[in-house]
């Protein structure tokens, strides 16, 4: 973890309210898939950092994708080529397949999308990569050029406006027995990840979740984040998360 002054490059919009943002911090970005950060929203008005999945990493430049949701993410969202952006980067525990893992499954849905770009991204030229990923209508629809990168992959739609007309667990599901994996990757709504973890308690399958909460200071001291594991031990998303084994935490 460090804390870089990063030099934004680009920041547009990839549908109505969600906007892609890159910056350049000025050394090679060492990130595993799944990590996140903590960046300023440039207004002094909201001093908190943002949260957000890391989505991209190339040389010095990396990419978050983020719903404009409240007004630091607004204003974030105004961020111009040029401007100073404080990061603390990176955080989190993220996603790692073993070598002995061949074939991974990715399941993504609203912006829990774009933690699974960044798995597709690590692992399209070394693994069988099958992701079956939601959005809420085709107009949500984005990033399509980084999904296709998968060895095979499935674009769902609550409303069936574009590709299946399901739910990304349930498009896992009816593919599971043809295309079983050897590990399972998820990020998306709590909703989501309970049926898949659901789903998946039977299996013999190791199985890990990204788990989406509020989050403070990022780094495991002001305890916002905290969720139950099945123990009864208490973990903070930020520090011992946000991904976790699928039969280690309750949602």
């Amino acid at each position: 973890m460090k804390e870089y002054q990063a030099i934004v490059t680009a920041c547009k919009p990839l549908t109505a309210n969600v906007q892609a943002l890159t910056f350049d911090i000025g050394e090679r970005a060492v990130v595993r898939p799944g990590q996140f950060l903590n960046i300023s929203t440039g207004n002094e008005m909201n001093l908190l950092r943002r949260p957000i999945a890391i989505c991209k990493a190339e040389g010095s430049e990396i990419t978050v994708c983020f719903q404009i949701k409240g007004s630091g993410t607004a204003s974030l969202a105004k961020a111009k080529r040029g401007d100073v952006l404080s990061v603390l980067l990176p955080l989190g525990n993220g996603f790692y397949a073993s070598e002995r893992e061949k074939k991974i499954a990715l399941i993504g849905g609203g912006v829990g999308v774009f933690p699974m770009i960044s798995c597709i991204r690590a692992y399209c030229e070394k693994k069988q990569v099958y992701s079956y990923i939601g959005f809420r209508n085709k107009d949500a629809v984005c990033m399509e050029e980084e999904i296709e990168k998968s060895t095979q992959y499935t674009i769902v739609t609550d409303d069936g406006s574009y590709g299946l007309h399901k739910n990304a667990v349930q498009a896992f599901a009816d593919d599971f027995e043809r295309n079983t994996p050897d590990v399972v990757f998820a990020c998306g709504p709590t909703p989501m990840l309970k049926a898949l973890q659901s789903f998946m308690a039977e299996k013999n399958i190791p199985c890990y979740l990204s788990l989406e909460e509020r989050m403070g200071c990022g780094i495991g001291a002001c305890l916002v984040c905290v969720c139950t594991l099945t123990g009864g031990e208490h973990a903070r998303v930020c520090k011992d998360g946000p991904v976790f084994n699928a039969k280690e935490v309750l949602l």
